[in-house]
C-alpha cells in the first residue's frame, strides 16, 4: 500500500481530553479504501452533468440506506441527497459535504476507466468528464459514511452527509447547487448542524492537506455586456457604427480596473472576458457584440467598486465611438469564508489525519458554492493533494483540464480527515 494511506495509529485511539476512547478508525478507513477507489472509478467512467446526477445520487442514497442511516432525503435541488446518522451518545450536529457533478470536457487522460460519456449542454451533445474531482469527493464521503456507520454507537451526536448537485453551475435557465439546496431546506433536513466541512482535491503532493482561514476561495460574478452599433457593409464602415472595435476597446479598458483602479493591497481581483459573439459574415459589420465574462474578488467593498467602474468604463467607451452598451451582472457566488475560530480549533485534526503534511495555502481565485452553506453556519473548506507519484506541484494538469487525474492513494487521507473532523468536532461540543 502507498505511504499516503497510513497515519500513526496511536494518534487515532484517544481524544486529546481522554474522555472519549475512539474506535479503530484507521482500520475502518483501510478496510473501506478499496471500495472508495472502486466507487470513484465507477463515477469517473459514468459522469453526469449538473442537475443530471441521477445515477450518482441513486447509488449514494442506496449506500446510505444499506448502512442503516436514520434518514435519507433525496430530490433536494433536483438530485441532492442528505443522509442523517444519529450516534449512540447525546451531542451536537455536524455536516460534511461533497459535490457530485461533472463538466462538459472531453477526457484525454488515457485511463482504463476514462469517460466516453456524453450529455446535453446548452442544447448540444457534449462529452462529459469528471475533470474537477467530484467523483473522488462523492466516493470519499461514501467511505466516510461506512466508517461512521460502523462506530455509530460511540458517536456523541449526529453526523449529516450532504451530497450536492450542480456545484459547477446549473444549465440556464435552471437553478441548482448549494444555494438551492439551502433554499429547499437541506440544512433543516440535516438537523441544523452547527458546523460544516468539505474538501476539494487539488494538484499538489498526494495526501498533503491545505487550509486557509478567512477568505479561501474567491467570490464570483458573471458579467454580460452587449455593445450595440449600426449594421452596414464591411467595405463602408463610416456608414454605420462598428461594435467590434468598440468591444475590443472595452476589453482593453476593463483590464485597467483591477490593475490600476483598485487598491491591490486590500484584496486580489480578476476580470476576464471569456466569450465574444458577433457577426455572421466577414463583409458585414454587425449590429451587436455579445460578451460574457467573470469577475473574482475577496472583499465586498472591492467588489462594489469593481462593478461601479465596469459600468462606467463600458458605457463611456461605447459612447465615445457613437455606440451604446449595456452591462448585466448575473449569477453571484459568495466568498468561500472559512470561519477562523473553527479553522484554529480543527487544525490539529487535519495535522493528525495525514503523514504527508499540512500547510496554509494562498487565496484561490476559483470559486466554490460551498460558500452558501457557510453563509448559514460556520464552515471550513480545505484541499487534499492528489498528484501522481513523482509529479511535483505545478507540473500536474489543473482542475478542469482534459488531462486531470486523481491519485487513488490519496483517497484514504480524504476519508480519514473528514471522519476525524466530524468526530473531533462533536467531541468538542460535548466537552
Amino acid at each position: 500500500m502507498s505511504k499516503f494511506i497510513y497515519a500513526p495509529l496511536f494518534l487515532l485511539i484517544l481524544w486529546s481530553n481522554g474522555v472519549f476512547a475512539a474506535p479503530d478508525i484507521e482500520q475502518a478507513v483501510l478496510d473501506i479504501t478499496d471500495d472508495v477507489i472502486s466507487w470513484r472509478h465507477d463515477f469517473h467512467k459514468n459522469p453526469e452533468l449538473s442537475n443530471r446526477e441521477f445515477r450518482t445520487s441513486e447509488i449514494v442514497a442506496a449506500h446510505l440506506r444499506a448502512l442503516g442511516f436514520d434518514e435519507v432525503h433525496t430530490g433536494i435541488a433536483h438530485t441532492g441527497v442528505v443522509g442523517v446518522l444519529k450516534g449512540g451518545k447525546p451531542g451536537g450536529v455536524v455536516a460534511l459535504r461533497a459535490d457530485m457533478d461533472a463538466l462538459p470536457v472531453k477526457e484525454q487522460t488515457g485511463l482504463t476507466f476514462a469517460s466516453t460519456a456524453t450529455g446535453e449542454y446548452r442544447g448540444e451533445t457534449v462529452p462529459v468528464m469528471h475533470a474537477c474531482g467530484h467523483d473522488a469527493h462523492t466516493a470519499m464521503l461514501m467511505g466516510v459514511a461506512s466508517v461512521l456507520a460502523g462506530i455509530r454507537e460511540d458517536i456523541p451526536g449526529t453526523v449529516s452527509l450532504i451530497f450536492q448537485p450542480a456545484e459547477e453551475g446549473a444549465p440556464a435557465p435552471e437553478e441548482g447547487g448549494a444555494r438551492i439546496m439551502v433554499q429547499e431546506g437541506a440544512l433543516a433536513k440535516a438537523h441544523n448542524p452547527t458546523a460544516i466541512f468539505g474538501l476539494h482535491v487539488w494538484p499538489i503532493e498526494a495526501g498533503k492537506l491545505l487550509y486557509r482561514p478567512l477568505g479561501a476561495m474567491a467570490a464570483a460574478d458573471v458579467i454580460e455586456i452587449t455593445v450595440t452599433g449600426k449594421q452596414t457593409h464591411g467595405s463602408s464602415p463610416w456608414l454605420g457604427v462598428d461594435p467590434i472595435p468598440v468591444a475590443a476597446q472595452i476589453i482593453t479598458a476593463l483590464q485597467t480596473i483591477p490593475s490600476r483602479q483598485l487598491d491591490v493591497t486590500v484584496a486580489p481581483s480578476v476580470l476576464t472576458i471569456g466569450v465574444i459573439n458577433a457577426g455572421l459574415r466577414g463583409n458585414i459589420i454587425p449590429d451587436e457584440v455579445e460578451m460574457v465574462g467573470t469577475i473574482r474578488n475577496f472583499d465586498n467593498g472591492v467588489r462594489d467598486q469593481m462593478m461601479e467602474r465596469i459600468q462606467r468604463t463600458v458605457t463611456l467607451v461605447a459612447e465615445s465611438a457613437g455606440a451604446s452598451a449595456e452591462v448585466r451582472f448575473g449569477d453571484s457566488i459568495p466568498v468561500t469564508y472559512n470561519d477562523p475560530s473553527l479553522v484554529s480549533r480543527m487544525l490539529p485534526t487535519l495535522q493528525r489525519s495525514t503523514t504527508v503534511g499540512v500547510a496554509e495555502h494562498l487565496p484561490v481565485m476559483g470559486y466554490e458554492d460551498f460558500s452558501y452553506f457557510q453563509k448559514k453556519i460556520p464552515g471550513m473548506m480545505f484541499f487534499l493533494g492528489i498528484n501522481m507519484e513523482g509529479v511535483a506541484t505545478g507540473e500536474a494538469a489543473s482542475n478542469h483540464s482534459p488531462y486531470f487525474v486523481v491519485n487513488d492513494a490519496a483517497l484514504a487521507t480524504g476519508v480519514r480527515s473528514l471522519s476525524n473532523l466530524a468526530l473531533d468536532y462533536l467531541q468538542g461540543e460535548t466537552d
